[in-house]
């Protein structure tokens, strides 16, 4: 896999919006962590959204609330982003500094194999999602969604950050 993906994050209001979030979370927890799984069925087919609030494909995930493991957090953000059930162990691949918006982020990535048990509907925070085959993803996957999907094929190594 050889291509240019989108950057996370354009435009100055989108920036200016996560970075306000960021700077609370600054004053409420000491850093934020994160889960990403990258999803794939049974014929081999990778899960990837589209938010409503950022531009381009990402892997399903989301924050690790206080008090929940990063395991559930793992099934709440699949169940949430995609109906999607774990149908076997998640593995963790790599652990990932994001300093994207604030030097205090970590995403936990997983492998795991899902099923779907009913269509994900659009909301207020999924403009879309669905299956892909690895050699016919999305024009507008982001970079770093790229990035994982090479370093989880073992075509590329493993970085310590989300974005590079």
């Amino acid at each position: 896999m050889n291509r240019t993906g989108r950057p996370e994050l354009e435009g100055g209001f989108r920036r200016l919006a996560l970075k306000l979030v960021h700077l609370y979370y600054r004053f409420a927890r000491g850093l934020t962590l994160g889960v990403r799984a990258a999803c794939y069925d049974r014929e081999g087919r990778i899960f990837l959204v589209r938010h409503t609030y950022v531009p381009g494909w990402y892997l399903p995930g989301g924050g690790v609330e206080p008090g929940e493991s990063a395991l559930e957090a793992l099934e709440k953000e699949l169940r949430e982003e995609g109906n999607l059930v774990m149908t076997g162990e998640p593995e963790l691949f790599h652990v990932y500094h994001n300093t994207r918006i604030t030097p205090r982020d970590h995403v936990i990535l997983y492998r795991v194999t899902v099923e779907q048990t009913a269509p994900r509907l659009p909301d207020r925070e999924i403009a879309e999602c669905g299956f892909f085959a690895l050699d016919a993803l999305p024009d507008d996957c982001t970079q770093a969604t790229l990035n994982r999907l090479a370093e989880l094929s073992g075509t590329k190594k493993p970085t310590a950050r989300w974005v590079d």
